[in-house]
């Protein structure tokens, strides 16, 4: 045992600068996407270094557009049990990758324990929920940081280093060709008729703007010559109803399981309007012209680093942010919104065959 303590106290990644890197993120769409900053900066650091995820099924298949990412390491842990057996499934497997480093973003001792269980050498975290045992680098000063980037940055930084000025932005690239089999496949082709994707779905209460409005900005859409594409899983069908039904023809409900389906979209798409939501963070990070809505969250704190071509807010003060809904957003300041940064015809557009 004492051997194996020497070996983690002593371990320095510069030492082996090809020792892989695994990071284990909070398990949202936003932050996977927030954390390819992150793996910007290590790749600064550590150029050679392979860098792994662990990752959801839902979340995956953003990897394969992260440049950077070697791969991500499919994990669907329960989040309010303990199956003792699949973590120690997943200790193993990550075992066999001879990870150098681990950083673990969640606070929680359960994102720990696989990369613990695996003997990683090199386990940074920050303080919180008893793991001291599971954390052996272990940061201080999270609360102090506003921002969710900044807590992550600080993990993939030497202890105590001050944050930069500003990140290596996000990047999620899609080829060319597979925005053009993603076309045929559902039955679009080139026209000259703009095409707006809309993301309507949203985590949190008060987040999502009314799908009445949403349904409102697809028919004026409509009349003024645009296609639009409604995006988003299982959660969001009924309301891709609802916009089809005010819509008309020019709605097509692009709804599904593979979150995939949305990031091809966005990327073909001319222009997005979406929510505070992952959907945003996918299509800023791609470059799609993006027009976001917020409610009960702030900007500042939770927008893109990406530029955003608008973000929209409610009028008004708010003594708590989190009082604050997405209603008072009229669409006709949404609208105003795309048409100033949509022009009329577009050239590149698509449209349902």
């Amino acid at each position: 045992m004492s051997s194996d303590s020497h070996r983690i106290t002593e371990f320095d990644p510069a030492d082996r600068p090809d020792n892989p890197i695994l990071i284990v993120p909070y398990m949202w769409i936003g932050d996977f996407v927030r954390v390819h900053s992150v793996i910007r900066l290590l790749k600064q650091r550590w150029p050679n270094r392979p860098i792994d995820l662990l990752t959801s099924t839902l979340c995956g298949p953003i990897l394969d557009y992260l440049p950077g990412v070697r791969k991500g390491i499919v994990a669907d842990l329960p989040r309010r049990r303990l199956p003792l057996s699949q973590y120690s499934a997943l200790g193993r497997r990550l075992a066999q990758e001879r990870y150098g480093t681990a950083l673990i973003m969640p606070r929680t001792w359960k994102a720990a324990l696989a990369p613990f269980l695996a003997g990683i050498p090199e386990r940074i975290g920050f303080a919180g929920e008893f793991r001291f045992l599971l954390v052996n680098d272990m940061r201080f000063g999270e609360r102090k940081l506003e921002r969710m980037i900044d807590c992550f940055a600080a993990l993939a930084l030497p202890k105590d280093a001050a944050l930069p000025a500003a990140y290596p932005l996000p990047a999620i690239v899609v080829a060319r060709p597979e925005i053009e089999n993603w076309l045929s496949r559902n039955g679009l082709r080139r026209s000259g008729r703009p095409a707006v994707a809309l993301a309507p779905g949203a985590v949190g209460p008060g987040k999502a703007w009314p799908v009445e409005n949403y349904a409102e900005l697809a028919r004026q859409l409509a009349e003024q010559g645009a296609d639009i594409w409604v995006l988003g899983g299982p959660a969001e069908r009924t309301i891709a109803a609802q916009i089809a039904a005010m819509g008309g023809a020019s709605v097509s409900d692009l709804t599904g399981n593979d979150l995939r389906n949305a990031i091809i979209a966005l990327a073909a798409a001319d222009l997005a309007v979406t929510n505070d939501s992952g959907l945003m963070h996918i299509s800023a990070a791609i470059g799609t012209p993006t027009v976001a809505i917020f409610g009960p969250t702030s900007p500042r704190l939770w927008a893109p680093l990406n530029p955003l071509s608008a973000i929209i807010e409610p009028p008004g003060s708010f003594p708590n942010i989190k009082d604050r809904g997405t209603g008072g957003v009229t669409v006709h300041r949404v609208l105003d919104a795309v048409v100033k940064t949509l022009p009329y015809p577009s050239t590149d557009a698509v449209t349902g065959s």
